[in-house]
């Protein structure tokens, strides 16, 4: 039976009525219109859908509308603005890291959560920090060049 649930997304509070089992990634595409997150695979084997949920990346395929209530919820709108874009969007930008762009949201968001626990990551980890993003354009070399990238803007701007 659905049930009026309050979500913290972004920053801001939004009451919804769903069964509490509804995937997170369905709110936040149909109720909230947060487009951002994409449903890719519908299993948690792609990445498309990456969410930050307490600065934790999740698969918002996977997260049930209950087990969301109470925490902070950031998407890749909520990550930076058009007039003030986050680090890492400046430097998907600059090191042209998109092609399709499917799977970007995600990588982003993945590495968004990676720079917030270790803001020097190396190589590897970011390599390990991406293992759950697939990108069938190949643009991977520019991707990890661009999580290097926004690291060495975000340590500068300290």
């Amino acid at each position: 039976m659905p049930e009026k649930i309050t979500l913290i997304v972004n920053g801001a509070a939004h009451t919804v009525t769903a069964e509490p089992d509804t995937p997170l990634l369905y709110i936040l595409r149909n109720d909230l219109k947060l487009k951002g997150a994409k449903f890719g695979c519908g299993l948690g084997q792609c990445g498309a859908c990456m969410v930050l949920m307490d600065g934790h990346n999740v698969m918002s395929c996977e997260v049930p509308l209950w087990s969301a209530v109470g925490k902070s919820i950031t998407t890749i709108e909520g990550l930076g603005t058009l007039q003030s874009p986050h680090a890492l969007q400046r430097a998907f930008i600059g090191e042209q890291a998109a092609q399709c762009g499917y799977c970007l949201s995600g990588v982003i968001m993945s590495s968004a959560a990676l720079l917030a626990a270790n803001p020097e990551p190396t190589l590897d980890d970011i390599k390990q920090a991406l293992t759950r993003n697939l990108c069938r354009c190949g643009t991977h070399t520019r991707m990890i060049k661009a999580v290097q990238r926004a690291a060495a803007d975000l340590k500068a701007a300290k």
